[in-house]
């Protein structure tokens, strides 16, 4: 350990790294790399393959999304309205007075010179393979996320050959390409994860969705990093995976990375707890949004507090979706159509002027922008728009019946029948700790109660008491330590990651709505947010490196042929103690 204190950080990258693939699964992307790369690869995380089948599906799973009810839709009429007051804007169908402007060439109150550049169009992804005339360049890759890619035709090629042959389509295409593919092609777009679970129901079978995980990961693997399936035997994997995962997902996970992507060993770290290794922290509140699902955790010195957890079944998505709403509500919208659930591409249209209009801030919000229609298989039409209310979208975090999430619901989880309790002698031991921490902060241990008892998975249907804002979840996460020293540290050390922690105006906005929602009778008046030392987006893999990296021991790392043949053993010898919450306690694994 001498040689810790002499080490320089870099040279422990450069030293340990290489060999170290760091995944971090989501429900919209996939963060990977090597542990020596500044960022990871941010690919979409889905897979569109080709299929013959009539009537066809766009999306595997669009049987589970559902229309809006009326109660639905007054609810979201009225958040609006509330949100309007604190805003200060008109509300939803209230005629603005004194307007000289017409309602479409209004003036442009919040509209930013940087946001004028000419907004381009999504292309379609070509989904005919070519006939290869000249070999690919040595080392060259395939960036496009397109499987077997091939050079463009020589001027030479034979005009009534290309005519003559018959297109072939390609059997597979992944990430962004997949998003981008015209709903006449006979494509069913998969995403295999789903509001932050295996995306299994009915109509996407278990093995088809652990299949679509092991093609879409390996095609990172060789066309991304480059890495060959008969080399992984040189590499291990870390897996940071999301907080909402349960035990049998996360064995899975282990199963795919170990025995079918073949690497030669592997770990598993919390999202949460791997978001604070990689701000540098050791205490915080961890606030991840997500694109599906926001999740809220406290760490303590390095270990997850289990009862703290808080699980939104809405994200970065939903705001989207509000967005196009609010856009249609308002007449501001053109008169195309415009379907996110059913129509990838529009998804990510709209996550794209989510992305570049969308704050939080008081007062009217517009902006004049360029909007795209993708009908089938035509070249995208542009319409020149004044988007309105741009910042009531971002508001739903804190106001959910906003984003409607049932909309789009969880997978459900009738298919979850997992006997085989990876935790349970974990669970059960007596951990050494400190005399002030509350016993309630651990309700499952030595009372021999199964583990699910006390973890919240979803239902079929999210239950009403989880659609709180990200306020009142963030409170009550931080009150239930049940410590006043920990809670003022905590809601003095808040943590927003994800990529709608991006959003401009909203760290004052949850300081703000945090502290009102904090009960009168509780001696706490400071609430800070503090600002993440990397990218959001990348701050729980970074954590993942870093967690790799200094873990000399690797008494947790589970190796390829011990997982196959012996699979988990509950022992009393080795275990992960940096989490007393880490559902996948494979850690708890012991060679036997």
């Amino acid at each position: 350990m001498d040689y810790l204190k002499t080490v320089v950080p870099s040279q422990l990258i450069a030293e340990r790294g290489p060999n170290l693939v760091v995944i971090n699964p989501g429900s919209a992307n996939i963060r990977i790399g090597l542990a020596t790369h500044d960022t990871p690869f941010n690919v979409p995380h889905c897979i569109a393959r080709y299929t013959s089948q009539v009537p066809k599906r766009n999306v595997q799973d669009q049987m589970l999304n559902s229309q809006i009810t009326t109660a639905q839709h007054m609810e979201r009429e009225k958040a609006y309205d509330i949100i309007a007051s604190l805003l200060k804007i008109p509300f939803l169908d209230e005629e603005v007075a004194n307007n000289s402007f017409p309602r479409k060439m209004g003036r442009v109150d919040g509209y930013n010179p940087q946001h004028s550049r000419k907004e381009t169009a999504f292309p379609w992804t070509d989904v005919n393979e070519k006939e290869p005339t000249s070999f690919l360049p040595l080392g060259s890759s395939i960036n496009e996320g397109v499987a077997n890619e091939s050079l463009d035709q020589h001027e030479g090629t034979n005009s009534k050959e290309l005519i003559s042959s018959k297109p072939k389509f390609k059997q597979f295409i992944y990430g962004e390409e997949a998003l981008k593919i015209s709903p006449t092609e006979p494509y069913c777009l998969r995403r295999p994860i789903r509001r932050g679970h295996l995306n299994i129901s009915q109509h996407y079978p278990m093995q088809q969705v652990l299949e679509d995980l092991q093609a879409i990961w390996d095609w990172i693997l060789m066309e991304k990093l480059h890495i060959p399936l008969n080399e992984r035997n040189m590499y291990s994997a870390i897996l940071v995976v999301p907080d909402t995962f349960d035990n049998r997902e996360i064995k899975e996970m282990l199963t795919l990375v170990l025995r079918d992507l073949r690497f030669s060993s592997a770990v598993v770290h919390q999202e949460g707890l791997a978001a604070v290794f990689g701000n540098g922290l050791s205490t915080a509140c961890v606030v991840n949004i997500g694109a599906q699902v926001t999740s809220v955790i406290c760490i303590e010195d390095g270990v997850a507090l289990p009862t703290t957890e808080k699980t939104l079944p809405f994200g970065g998505e939903d705001i989207s979706r509000c967005l196009l709403w609010t856009q249609r509500h308002h007449q501001t919208w053109p008169q195309i159509r415009t379907d996110i659930l059913t129509k990838p591409i529009d998804l990510l249209m709209l996550n794209r002027l989510k992305e570049t209009y969308c704050e939080i801030k008081e007062g009217e919000l517009d902006a004049v922008t360029v909007v795209h229609s993708y009908e089938d298989g035509l070249p995208a039409g542009s319409h020149k728009t004044r988007l309105t209310a741009l910042n009531v979208p971002p508001m739903g975090l804190f106001y959910p019946l906003l984003l409607v999430p049932d909309v789009y619901p969880p997978p459900p989880r009738s298919w979850f029948h997992d006997f085989e309790d990876m935790i349970e002698d974990t669970w059960h031991m007596e951990y050494p700790r400190r005399s002030d921490i509350s016993d309630g902060l651990y309700p499952s241990m030595n009372v021999g109660l199964p583990m699910w008892d006390s973890y919240p998975v979803f239902s079929a249907r999210p239950k009403k008491e989880e659609k709180v804002g990200i306020a009142e979840a963030v409170t009550s996460s931080i009150l239930s330590t049940g410590r006043i020293d920990l809670q003022r540290k905590l809601f003095c050390s808040i943590q927003l990651i994800g990529g709608v922690a991006l959003t401009n105006g909203l760290i004052p906005a949850v300081e703000e709505r945090v502290l009102h929602a904090i009960p009168s009778n509780e001696a706490i008046d400071t609430v800070e947010v503090l600002q993440s030392r990397t990218n959001p987006i990348f701050v729980s893999w970074k954590g993942g490196v870093i967690l790799g990296i200094l873990d000399f021991g690797r008494d947790a790392w589970i190796h390829r042929e011990d997982w196959i043949r012996n699979g988990i053993h509950i022992g009393n010898g080795r275990k992960y103690k940096d989490s007393y919450f880490l559902q996948a306690q494979a850690m708890c694994y012991i060679n036997s």
